[in-house]
């Protein structure tokens, strides 16, 4: 999104004027949706909380792994002693039932790991769409019918399925956040493929990549200088919209005890062992779910706050109705105000001038 020049008639004289970027007007719009600056500061302050998760417990003085049997009572059957889970000075939401680990801790290093795989997965699934679907685009028809195929079967195979069966089979042995992130990115690129070859078959036939293939480039100069920054729109609104899918499918692969395994915090796995705790120790299920609740519905919310500001209709949308303000800067009056002559005399007027002028020619 490059900076033009645009001529701009100011004062009858034509004085070029720098035009307003695309980024500047990017900005502009995201900065009228105040739903979407209130979930962007809700997810800088996740990826703070996230990045600063070594910090934020050394400062509370625990760690995510460390286990207090004195903080639980096992003849309850490993409920935390105390109101609140056992929340206070020293554990700041409680400690988890039956291993008395820190919630805090586990709290925040979940974050790092829930959006941890949801970026990384993105950014998996982003490089192979586009790659995948500018290939098939500007390829011959042979590698756009073998690329389009291949998309169409990855499109049609249930991620939640295959995710299933392929974590089930790799050793345990295999980093697991590592392989949740290929697993999702290797499964779920086919639609962004599908929008990148689309939307490349429409910049195909502009005037200037045509001019540019005119002039010599090849496939891949033409697609790097002249279609990539035409695709960047869509892509980078399919990907806003992608982090909340992928830390929900993260979420739901540690729930069904695939995912990321313990001692390992993640929002997933803290709410699989809570499912037997929410009536003896609900803050066990509340928090990580609250948690993942706030993430997705900000993360869902910026999502389409970048998908409307990155729209150029969307201003035209604004604006839609039957009154309209004076925006030429002239003052002009309506039509019937005081001091205005009415539009109909004026044109009686010079139509009977002119059958005047046109008669007297005739005479003479």
């Amino acid at each position: 999104m490059s900076e033009a020049l645009a001529v701009v008639e100011t004062a009858g004289t034509g004085t070029p004027v720098p035009a307003v970027s695309g980024a500047r007007q990017f900005w502009r719009r995201l900065r009228a949706q105040r739903a979407a600056l209130v979930a962007a500061a809700v997810v800088a302050l996740l990826v703070l909380v996230a990045l600063a998760a070594p910090l934020l417990t050394a400062l509370e003085g625990q760690d995510p792994t460390t286990y207090h049997p004195t903080l639980i009572d096992s003849a309850r059957g490993g409920v935390p002693i105390g109101s609140f889970g056992g929340a206070g000075a020293d554990h700041w939401l409680g400690v988890e039932p039956q291993t008395g680990r820190d919630m805090f801790a586990r709290l925040v290093y979940g974050a790092r790991v829930s959006l941890g795989v949801a970026l990384a997965a993105t950014v998996v699934q982003i490089a192979i769409g586009v790659t995948v679907g500018v290939a098939a685009a500007l390829g011959n028809r042979w590698i756009d019918q073998l690329l389009s195929r291949a998309t169409d079967i990855i499109v049609s195979m249930p991620l939640m399925i295959m995710s299933l069966a392929l974590l089930a089979i790799v050793p345990s042995s295999f980093p697991r956040p590592v392989l949740v992130t290929l697993v999702i990115g290797l499964i779920a690129w086919g639609t962004i493929a599908k929008i990148v070859r689309a939307q490349t078959l429409s910049l195909k036939g502009l005037d200037y990549v045509s001019a540019a293939r005119l002039s010599g480039w090849g496939a891949w100069r033409i697609a790097r200088r002249e279609l990539l920054p035409g695709l960047a729109a869509p892509v980078i609104t399919y990907a806003a919209l992608l982090v909340p899918a992928n830390i929900s499918v993260e979420a739901a692969l540690s729930f069904l005890g695939v995912g990321v395994k313990p001692p390992t915090p993640s929002w997933g796995q803290m709410l699989t062992a809570a499912d037997v705790w929410y009536q003896a120790a609900p803050q066990y299920l509340l928090l990580p779910a609250g948690a993942l609740f706030v993430t997705v519905l900000a993360l869902t919310v910026l999502g389409d706050g970048v998908r409307t500001a990155l729209d150029p209709r969307a201003a035209s949308r604004l604006r839609v109705g039957t009154g309209r303000k004076d925006t030429t800067g002239t003052g002009n009056a309506p039509e019937n105000a005081p001091g205005k002559a009415p539009q109909n005399a004026t044109d009686g007027s010079t139509r009977g001038a002119a059958r005047s002028a046109n008669e007297k020619e005739a005479s003479a």
